[in-house]
């Protein structure tokens, strides 16, 4: 089974960076989504089940995972559900496992920084949008073939304000 989803949660362990034999670089770690509705009759929030995922993010996005989330973190992620039943020998079970496409921090409990990490240079365009000229796009690659080195350090960080932390949400 494989869905492509949203969740929110919470990340429940620091991210484990890894290296397949190929050079692929994957990041690992736990996400607790907990569900909670309000109650009209009694005027409070109710706590539901909470639903924990392993998520996996590759290349880029596991380098850029480790570097910017920690356990605590409020995330927003999508990507690929996988759903698999586990048998060991002694204890059967279930996982829940995400391929991450996507991960940002939850802006509803607090801030973050982002800091746009280094891209490839620009290989040769044989597309249809390909000019002949230089690009007056100010958000595309440079042009050049000796692009300047990328000094930018890639992190970005939650902060939560003390008042946020274990409260109800707004809304």
């Amino acid at each position: 089974m494989s869905d492509t989803i949203a969740i929110t949660g919470n990340v429940a362990t620091d991210p484990e960076l890894k290296h397949t034999p190929g050079g692929v670089v994957i990041a690992s770690f736990r996400v607790a989504s907990a569900q909670r509705r309000f109650d009209r009759n009694t005027n409070a929030w109710v706590d539901g089940g909470t639903n924990w995922y392993s998520v996996s993010a590759f290349r880029s996005l596991a380098e850029h995972a480790h570097a910017s989330l920690r356990r605590g973190d409020r995330v927003v992620l999508t990507g690929r559900l996988r759903i698999r039943n586990w048998d060991n020998g002694t204890t059967r079970g279930t996982a829940v496992e995400i391929d991450a496409d996507a991960i940002g921090h939850d802006l509803l409990w607090g801030t973050s920084a982002f800091t746009k990490g280094s891209r490839p240079p620009a290989g040769p365009r044989d597309d249809a949008w390909a000019t002949s000229g230089p690009s007056t796009d100010t958000w595309a690659a440079p042009e050049s073939a000796d692009p300047a080195p990328a000094t930018e350090e890639v992190r970005s960080e939650s902060v939560l304000e003390p008042s946020l932390v274990g409260a109800e949400p707004p809304f």
